[in-house]
């Protein structure tokens, strides 16, 4: 199967790429055409979604049945940052139907054949130590104010939704993950779509990105918005939604990203 990448359509150039302004409209047209992408071509599901609510449910199981259970909603939001890596083969997908080539869950795997897979491994490295950050912080965050929770379920419910230190857990811990995902949102929103498109290595994709939310603050921040609204959406019940949500999530990057960057 051949992976279709040519010199004309992953350039190297030395100067930087244009970095277009778009209105909050566009985030609804990006939707729209990722809608289209997941409609015309939904047999990516069992490799790209699946997959992803299994990994958050046995997290779930693990944390839930050991001295880590406080770090069951840490472990659950923190999945959206490394989301950008799952959603790579998405991005692939929808590259290749722009390009009027056949496009299914396998040309998913095309991604292996990057040129720029070393960039887009790099990272993804630098979202897992984030990944692991954010965890640190949450679990900190936890020890210096509720500290230890009930062994029943509820009585943990009661303590984290209704005392002083539980709120002051959620008022800090929802904080300090907001600001986790600003910082992924900044790095990654055109990176990842960009290293597949043209490789020029992971400092340019990212500045790039860095760029692209300077230029659109209030679009990236709405695009932020839906994508966080949309995945606690899908994450209800038992994160099953998300076979839909994320497939149609990161199809619309891609298309945010044509959208931003000019070609």
């Amino acid at each position: 199967m051949a992976a279709a990448w040519t010199t004309a359509t992953a350039p190297l150039v030395a100067d930087r790429p244009e970095v277009r302004r778009i209105g909050m409209a566009a985030l609804g047209t990006a939707l729209q055409r990722g809608w289209a992408d997941f409609a015309a071509a939904p047999t990516q599901l069992v490799f790209l979604c699946v997959l992803y609510p299994v990994i958050g449910l046995v997290a779930g199981t693990l944390a839930a049945g050991g001295d880590a259970m406080h770090l069951l909603y840490p472990m659950a939001a923190g999945f959206a940052l490394v989301g950008p890596v799952a959603a790579l083969g998405l991005y692939e997908i929808s590259r290749r139907r722009e390009r009027g080539l056949a496009a299914g869950w396998r040309n998913a795997f095309d991604v292996l054949r990057s040129p720029a897979l070393g960039a887009i491994a790099a990272l993804a490295l630098l979202l897992a130590a984030i990944f692991l950050g954010w965890l640190w912080v949450a679990d900190m965050i936890f020890a210096r104010t509720v500290g230890t929770l009930p062994a029943d379920a509820g009585d943990a419910m009661r303590v984290v939704f209704g005392t002083p230190v539980g709120h002051r857990l959620l008022l800090w811990g929802n904080l300090a993950g907001l600001g986790f995902a600003l910082v992924v949102l900044v790095l990654t929103v055109v990176s990842f779509p960009m290293l597949l498109d043209r490789d020029g290595g992971v400092a340019r994709a990212v500045g790039t990105s860095l760029r692209a939310v300077a230029a659109n603050p209030a679009p990236m921040l709405g695009w932020g918005l839906v994508v966080a609204v949309l995945l606690l959406l899908g994450s209800l019940p038992l994160f099953i939604g998300l076979a839909v949500v994320l497939p149609v999530l990161g199809h619309a990057t891609w298309h945010l990203y044509r959208m931003v960057v000019a070609p």
